[in-house]
């Protein structure tokens, strides 16, 4: 069973920033495509940035673009999700994901989860 740990998040002002971790456990950390989701109040789960288990493609949500990177130390098992120019509105809980995959493709479905971390941005 592969668990998935958030951290990094917490309080920042607006225009701050913020580098979240997720870790794993999973033996072949490496053939799992990974991303980034979030959860405001009272809204659905919104994917954020995805990465194939390379590293060697990275795609964004357009609210994020620019301002997220999403990156991989497929040797210490962990991803990241650097946020900079935070934003009141991404006041959220962020979640990682996991999704075993054969090839080194975009997915666009994810099957395991995280618990989440509380990113608020204050203005």
């Amino acid at each position: 069973q592969v668990q998935l740990v958030e951290s990094g998040g917490g309080l920042v002002q607006a225009g701050g920033s913020l580098r979240l971790s997720c870790s794993t456990s999973a033996l072949t950390f490496s053939n799992y495509a990974m991303g980034w989701f979030r959860r405001a109040p009272g809204l659905e789960r919104e994917f954020v940035a995805g990465i194939t288990w390379s590293g060697g493609i990275t795609y964004y949500a357009d609210s994020v673009k620019g301002r997220f990177t999403i990156s991989r130390d497929n040797a210490k098992n962990t991803v990241y999700l650097q946020m900079n120019g935070l934003k009141p509105e991404d006041t959220a809980v962020y979640y990682c994901a996991a999704r075993w995959t054969l090839l080194d493709t975009i997915v666009d479905e994810f099957d395991r989860w995280g618990q989440g971390t509380q990113v608020t941005v204050s203005s």
